[in-house]
């Protein structure tokens, strides 16, 4: 009962976690589940069908190892962790990516793995190609270049250089980014397997592509070596230079592979070729190393004859699916372009319409403006109309002015003439009565010589009448009474003194007659000269009264250019008569 028990207890299944480049999977697997068993159900799970090129491997102790697919997994020397974890990679690469790999999800497979290894240094690849490798792996995860939506940084996040390259140059960030998009944008249109097997038709050149080394030496004394093994053949390189190998054994010159214990013995196709031996010290690295010789060597082998039925399908589904795919992108692209264009057509449309209603609405504000501009036009038509007739009558009163002006000038140089006229009869009359005001003066001054010659001689006259009066009085006074006249003397005394007498009277009365008549002429010469001012102040004013007019008919006539200015005498013009206003 115990045993039986105790049998129940044990479990039967067991967990496996499966990573691949992509994904990670679980699977529950019976115990009696061979590798085979586990393998077929990951290839199931992904879709894969070309099943030859991958294997099941995992870690133990300091190595790693592939799954057997003739041989229970826990039968082998998996890991007891709970669950075991395998990593689904290639162990096998191909000659030629482009003919051997089928489907999409081999190449994809590939392509994450070439690139990891890449990325990792497993695989040593100059800074030009990374850059080049690089752009294709951009495509294959962005699709085609768009400068609208991949801004500058937007591969910030993303490893795409080995870290040696990018210490080799000191560039930054920003200008890598630069130099892989420039590479970029040259692969528009190109889909993500395309970019894909591009990426690895370039990688296959590598001299580390497909390559898994191994520490070996040549005998049991010699200095360390490494082993490579790759779809090609066996190389034998230095191990500071894994690029160039020192001797190359090919699948097609190599007649057997043997293996006992620590030592490899390589026998050539040609007899004559000496056999080649070298020895590894592990046991689980010189099983790995016979599992990837006749794998490879199988898979060598398989190239040269014809397909399988199953490869066949395989292919010619891939290359219906592949034509489907290309009509479906060609389909897409139409359709693509065919959206574009309507797009832009919208774009374009929706453009001519804002045009068309920026174009309305301009109009629309230019309809406005011209007729406000019509009714502005419109009244201001209607005040050039009103200015025009206003014009019209002024341009009538002017003529009307014009033509008093001109018969006022004409009365103006008439009235100029006879002003000249009455101002030289003036300045004559002037002349003749400075002339007879000079005589008369000359008159006066003869007169009033004369009048002071006749008052000396009255003083004379009476100063001797006095002393001669002085001298008779005593006889005056004898004979108080006269005498009567006693003869002839008596009467002609008499005579004498009367006469005397006479003359004296009349020499008074000669004197107040000509004091009066110069007075009287002194007094009719001012009042001549008064006349005279006053016609001459008349005249001034008459004068000046003409200016001011003609000055204003002047500013009315200077509308009309053709019209004669009248005749404005100057202030001065009255002295080129040679007589002062002033007198």
């Amino acid at each position: 009962m115990s045993i039986l028990g105790l049998k129940k207890k044990q479990p039967k299944t067991f967990k496996v976690k499966v990573s691949t480049m992509d994904a990670e999977m679980e699977f529950s697997c019976e115990v009696k589940w061979k590798g085979k068993d586990l393998f077929d159900l990951v290839c199931r799970t992904i879709g894969l069908r070309e099943t030859w090129f991958f294997g099941l491997r995992y870690t133990v102790k300091d190595t790693y190892a592939w799954l057997k697919p003739d041989k229970r997994v826990l039968d082998q020397e998996v890991p007891k962790d709970s669950p075991i974890t395998f990593h689904f990679l290639a162990k096998f690469f191909p000659e030629k990516v482009e003919d051997e790999l089928v489907q999409e999800i081999t190449q994809h497979l590939f392509f994450l793995q070439v690139k990891k290894q890449i990325l990792d240094e497993e695989i040593f690849c100059s800074p030009e190609a990374s850059v080049l490798l690089a752009s294709y792996a951009v495509q294959a995860k962005y699709g085609d270049y768009d400068p609208n939506f991949h801004k500058p940084g937007f591969l910030a996040q993303d490893e795409l250089l080995p870290k040696r390259v990018l210490m080799q140059y000191q560039m930054t960030p920003d200008m890598w980014e630069e130099k892989i998009t420039a590479w970029y944008a040259e692969h528009r249109n190109i889909t993500r397997d395309e970019a894909e097997m591009e990426y690895l038709k370039i990688a296959q050149d590598l001299e580390m592509y497909g390559v898994s080394y191994f520490s070996i030496t040549q005998n049991k004394r010699d200095t360390e070596l490494l082993l490579g093994v790759d779809a090609q053949g066996l190389h034998i390189y230095n191990p500071n230079n894994k690029l160039s190998p020192n001797k190359s054994f090919p699948w097609s010159g190599i007649r057997n592979i043997s293996y006992s214990e620590k030592e490899f013995t390589i026998k050539p196709l040609d007899k004559k070729k000496e056999v080649f031996k070298f020895y590894s010290s592990q046991l689980r690295v010189n099983k790995l190393i016979l599992q990837l010789c006749i794998g490879n060597h199988d898979l060598f082998m398989r190239r040269r004859k014809v397909d399988s039925i199953e490869v066949q399908q395989m292919k010619a589904q891939a290359k219906e699916e592949k034509a489907r795919k290309k009509v479906e992108r060609q389909i897409l692209a139409r359709e693509k372009q065919m959206r574009e264009e309507a797009e832009r057509a919208k774009e374009d449309m929706e453009r001519r319409l804002f045009q068309l209603q920026d174009e309305a609405r301009m109009a629309n504000e230019a309809l406005l403006r011209s007729e406000e501009t019509a009714d502005l036009l419109a009244e201001k038509a209607q005040i050039a109309e009103e200015e025009a007739k206003l014009l019209a009558h002024k341009a009538a009163e002017a003529e009307q002015e014009r033509q008093r002006l001109e018969v006022t000038a004409l009365k103006t140089k008439e009235e100029k003439r006879l002003m000249e006229q009455k101002m030289r009869e003036a300045e004559s009359l002037a002349v003749k009565l400075v002339e007879q005001s000079e005589r008369r003066l000359k008159e006066a001054d003869h007169l009033k010589q004369d009048l002071n010659e006749a008052k000396d001689a009255e003083r004379k006259a009476k100063q001797k009448l006095l002393e001669i009066t002085k001298s008779t009085y005593p006889l005056i006074a004898a004979y108080s009474s006269p005498p009567p006249p006693t003869g002839p003397e008596s009467p002609d005394t008499t005579l004498d003194m009367g006469s005397m007498s006479v003359r004296m009277d009349f020499k008074d009365s000669d004197m107040k007659r000509l004091s009066m008549e110069i007075e009287r002429e002194r007094l009719e010469y001012m009042e001549k000269s008064k006349h005279l001012q006053d016609q001459l102040k008349e005249l001034k004013s008459e004068i000046e009264s003409l200016k001011l007019e003609e000055q204003q008919q002047a500013g009315l006539y200077s509308l009309r250019s053709y019209a004669e200015p009248p005749y404005i005498p100057h202030s001065n013009d009255l002295t080129i008569f040679g007589w002062d206003t002033t007198i």
